[in-house]
Parts: C-alpha cells; structure tokens; sequence
C-alpha cells in the first residue's frame, strides 16, 4: 500500500498527515523540524544583526538539524509512504544569502529552507515530492473529490477527535491533489 504524506510547515514544527489511497487519513501529528536551542529562523532574526559568515554557519547548523529531525519524524511514520507534498516556493527563489536577507526575501527565506530540507530528505527516501499552493489546496482537493470532499477533509475531526485544524486539512488536501 503506498501512503501520502502532506506537511503543513511552520518554523521549527510542521503538522504531518498521512492518507491512504482511498484518502483516509492512517496517521497525523505534529513533528518537530529543528533542536531545541537553535534558531528557528536565523535569515529573518538575525537579519542585519550577524555578519553573513556567521549567519551562513548558523544556517548550516539549522539545516543540519531539520534534516535530522526530518529524518527522525518520518522513520516513525507508517510504512509505505510514497509521496510527500510541501508548500511550494518560487522556483526562482534566491539562493544568495546576501540578497536573502534583504526584504522581501527574508520573511520566506526560512519557511523556503525548511521545504527544501525537507523535499531532500523525501527524495533521498525514495519518494516523490509534490508542491502545492496552501492558499488553493482545499479548493482544488474538494473539486477533484467531489460529493466525497466533505468527508474526506473534515469527517476526520469526528472520526479522530481533536486536533483537526486547518493545517490539517491543508496537508490532507495536498495528499489529495498528488493522487492525480
């Protein structure tokens, strides 16, 4: 059985939510993506603060632990999944940390690195990495799912209680928009 995996990321935590083919949800929780004392978002904190060499070796070090984290999280995932969908980021997106830290790219410069980080990890795992848009995802999800929609994005708060929020049923939808 091959099993989706859609993550709604914040910094330093992301809401993961695992579906079946039939888009019933087998697992969801949340999952730490960074250690306990680092920065959660060292382009955007220490913006102007730090030399960019200091920075540079900050976000390695952050990099470096939301791989770990990552890692740790989705080996204790159900089996089999498949596939993960992440919030997408602008193809073009600058990868100069320099320019990074200039607005407007230092208010999504880390949600950018944590998507990245997290889409390797996922590919070296074997699995594919889809991307959608948060904004559009449950749209899109309940046209593709049609009188079924309902159900299968908010029928899991009654099944599985509480926590079911909207960034749960923001990463179920993008389970959803990579079955097709």
């Amino acid at each position: 059985m091959t099993l989706r995996l859609g993550i709604a990321d914040h910094l330093g935590w992301a809401v993961a939510v695992t579906a079946d083919a039939e888009h019933t949800v087998v697992d969801r929780r949340r999952i730490p993506l960074v250690d306990d004392g680092l920065s959660e978002a060292p382009i955007h904190y220490d913006r102007g603060v730090s030399p960019d060499a200091e920075v540079a070796a900050l976000i390695d070090r952050v990099r470096a632990s939301i791989a770990r984290c990552a890692a740790a999280a989705f080996d204790d995932l159900p089996a089999g999944i498949g596939s993960i969908s992440l919030r997408a980021w602008p193809a073009d997106f600058p990868t100069d940390l320099a320019v990074q830290r200039q607005v407007p790219w230092e208010a999504r410069a880390d949600a950018v690195m944590y998507r990245q980080v997290l889409a390797d990890v996922a590919a070296a795992r074997g699995w594919a990495v889809h991307l959608y848009d948060a904004r559009t995802a449950e749209t899109a999800a309940s046209a593709r799912l049609g009188a079924r929609a309902t159900d299968v994005l908010t029928g899991p708060r009654a099944r599985l209680g509480p926590p079911w929020t909207k960034d749960h049923r923001v990463a179920l939808a993008a389970t959803v928009l990579a079955a097709t």
